[in-house]
């Protein structure tokens, strides 16, 4: 009833999302979800059959890493010399890891389309740090397009990192919003966690912030409030050129 209320009262509503570019990073982005899902799942089955293998066979694969394992198990021949149980986990874990194999290479063609469509809708979002296709693309997709959001706080609460109060008594704070779109709120914490392992100016940022009393999570909010703004101001700089070229386009022709 809350929703319905704060809906009706709502001078601008979220507008639906475009199809066409949009759509098509959308569904790239998914089918490469699917493919990492399976890929990993692969991975999980292969490793099982590492672990309960013969003796002989598990010892030529114990000291290997796990994209050494897989590359090593891809390339085994059957082995008639050996007893029933061996030939038919050597035939299995062979069959797994060409599917892991195939999965990869999936994923990694769908990522690179997914790239060559951010490079030509927002270039500029790969240019921020923490930034990368998959991150880019979903922000493109949650964005969709210029006028869908009134403002960079309703963008910011739309992707789940706008502030929540949470004060009780004397104590004035503010927790995570666990609200909005769940996959845009992913990317932007990726981005945050990125930039505090990487980038010196985070690191100091969030020093910072704890110094002045805010935890740790609180600090991250912050710093997750500041990434959605960079990221707004980009996507509309981005969508004002790309509607400045196409008007350009049509009065020359």
């Amino acid at each position: 009833m809350s929703s319905t209320k704060e809906a009706l009262t709502t001078e601008h509503l979220i507008q639906p999302r475009l199809r066409g570019e949009r759509e098509a990073l959308r569904v790239l982005l998914a089918t490469r979800h699917g493919a990492v899902l399976a890929s990993t799942a692969a991975i999980n089955q292969l490793k099982a059959l590492i672990v309960s293998a013969p003796d002989g066979l598990r010892s030529e694969l114990r000291k290997l890493k796990r994209p050494e394992q897989i590359a090593y198990c891809a390339q085994f021949r059957d082995r008639p010399a050996q007893d029933l149980e061996h030939r038919m986990t050597v035939r299995a874990m062979r069959s797994t890891a060409q599917r892991v194999q195939a999965l990869q290479a999936e994923a990694k063609g769908l990522e690179n389309e997914i790239l060559t469509l951010v490079r030509q809708q927002a270039p500029a979002l790969l240019d921020l740090l923490g930034v990368g296709p998959i991150t880019a693309a979903q922000i493109l997709v949650s964005w969709s397009h210029q006028g869908r959001f009134r403002s960079e706080a309703a963008f910011a609460s739309f992707a789940g990192v706008s502030p929540i109060p949470a004060s009780s008594g004397l104590t004035n704070r503010h927790r995570l919003n666990r609200s909005g779109d769940r996959q845009l709120n992913r990317a932007m914490h990726t981005i945050t966690l990125i930039r505090m392992r990487l980038d010196p100016s985070t690191k100091t940022y969030v020093a910072r912030k704890i110094a002045e009393g805010k935890t740790s999570r609180d600090a991250q909010r912050c710093l997750k409030r500041v990434i959605c703004r960079q990221v707004f101001k980009i996507l509309e700089r981005s969508d004002r050129n790309q509607l400045g070229n196409v008007e350009a386009l049509t009065q020359a022709a």
